[in-house]
């Protein structure tokens, strides 16, 4: 092909090279140049006009193609031309070794090239079939499903490209399945795991038991928040602390699942108590309480109803309440549910009852003196502290007697020591006198 432009341009290399002094071989390899820059204005110019008029009409795939092909496209003509320039300058230089090579190296480059554009165009048709273009009859389809099909898609394609690929290398596909199957049996004990996500995920998918923006939670395992992805692998939960969890999908294949977010209604289920002494009034509070809720505006009447007198609690007679609110929002039917508690207090007080609390009465008979029990050890301690006690005046009372005793014997003698003697003298008494005069 290269003679055959070259006989074909040689009067123009002779005149090229007469002009500018060059070899006039160069003047293929910028005559291919060239058309690479007229075919990338073209395709610019053509694109950027057509894409937003493409987007404009009724039909759902024409500018799906147009803007997964235009990348590529001017990926395409660049490569291209540089690989033609290479192949011109190995022939002409005569290098075998790059001639060989180059021809695989274009085959490689075209289907890389295929599997960028496939890749690009099954993301496109997914979010297609997610949003239809205005006036198209189509209706939406779910998102999840429209992701199944795009990854079913691209790795079909992806499949198909990489057995090309391996066959442009030299490697007979067959012979590969052949080996294979050995190693398919390690790597399949190896990789159970993540096979086994992998069919999960797809199950998943295929089932659909939540989508993505759902509210899903576990009661086997501590899992609850929103749905934000969902892998062939993972998938992704926000919880609403903000924190993300990365479930394995094989996991939903031995857990139960619960979706909030597909409910039709929120229940309200309370129970009130009301105290013992207000039982008269419980008909009425029960039938203002039932009224309250079939005329109220956010409670779906259809729906099944309740109130009730429920048991009697140790200090409280129990009503239950029993509804639903017209709304799947959360937060929404909170408000409700406030709305109606506080409705019901209302009710209570209307009909003079009050809110039961815990408490207790005590109702005494007759007034009595109650006295601690003692017990025998301690009297026994406290008898021997009075004995202690009693001894212990007795001795003092005693002792006080003596000295009092002594007291009185001191001041006798000083009454009968005559005036004048000294207390260490010693004189004779009337009475030792007159006994002396009768001895003699």
């Amino acid at each position: 092909m290269l003679e055959t432009l070259n006989e074909l341009l040689a009067p123009w290399q002779q005149t090229f090279e007469s002009w500018l002094g060059v070899s006039g071989w160069w003047l293929l390899p910028l005559l291919v140049i060239g058309l690479a820059i007229i075919a990338d204005l073209v395709t610019r110019l053509l694109l950027w006009r057509l894409v937003p008029l493409l987007k404009k009409s009724k039909s759902r795939w024409d500018d799906t193609i147009a803007l997964a092909i235009r990348t590529p496209l001017w990926v395409w003509i660049w490569g291209f031309a540089l690989l033609y320039v290479a192949t011109i300058i190995s022939w002409h230089y005569d290098f075998g070794w790059l001639q060989q090579h180059l021809t695989e190296l274009r085959n490689l480059f075209h289907l890389l090239i295929l599997a960028w554009v496939g890749l690009r165009l099954t993301s496109r048709i997914k979010y297609r079939l997610i949003v239809p273009p205005a006036g198209h009859k189509a209706k939406p389809m779910d998102a999840n499903q429209a992701s199944v099909i795009s990854k079913i898609v691209g790795a079909t394609l992806l499949i198909v490209i990489g057995f090309l690929v391996l066959k442009q290398l030299g490697v007979s596909p067959s012979n590969l399945l052949a080996v294979g199957g050995l190693g398919g049996i390690l790597i399949g004990f190896a990789a159970r795991d993540v096979i086994a996500n992998f069919f999960g995920g797809l199950a998943v998918h295929l089932d659909k038991p939540f989508l993505v923006g759902d509210w899903v939670c576990s009661p086997d395992r501590d899992i609850e928040g929103m749905v934000e992805n969902i892998g062939w692998r993972l998938t992704r939960i926000r919880c609403f602390d903000s924190r993300p969890i990365y479930v394995p999908n094989a996991l939903f294949s031995n857990i139960i699942v619960k979706n909030p977010s597909r409910m039709k209604n929120w229940r309200i289920y309370q129970t009130i108590g009301l105290r013992y002494e207000d039982i008269g009034q419980v008909r009425d509070i029960t039938k203002a309480i039932r009224e309250m809720l079939e005329n109220h505006e956010s409670i779906d009447t259809n729906q099944f109803m309740l109130v009730n007198f429920k048991h009697y609690d140790d200090y409280s007679l129990n009503l239950f309440c029993y509804a639903f609110s017209n709304t799947t929002d959360w937060v929404e039917h909170q408000d409700i549910q406030q709305d109606v508690m506080l409705r019901i207090a209302d009710i209570v007080h209307e009909n003079g009852a009050e809110l039961a609390l815990p408490t207790r009465e005590v109702h005494l008979k007759d007034a009595m003196v109650w006295r601690q029990e003692e017990h025998p050890e301690e009297r026994e301690t406290d008898d021997e502290h009075d004995r202690d006690r009693d001894r212990q005046d007795e001795s003092r009372q005693k002792e006080s007697g003596d000295d009092q005793a002594a007291g009185k014997r001191v001041d006798k003698q000083r009454h009968n020591r005559p005036r004048g003697s000294r207390p260490g003298e010693t004189s004779e008494t009337p009475s030792s006198s007159s006994e002396q005069e009768s001895e003699s």
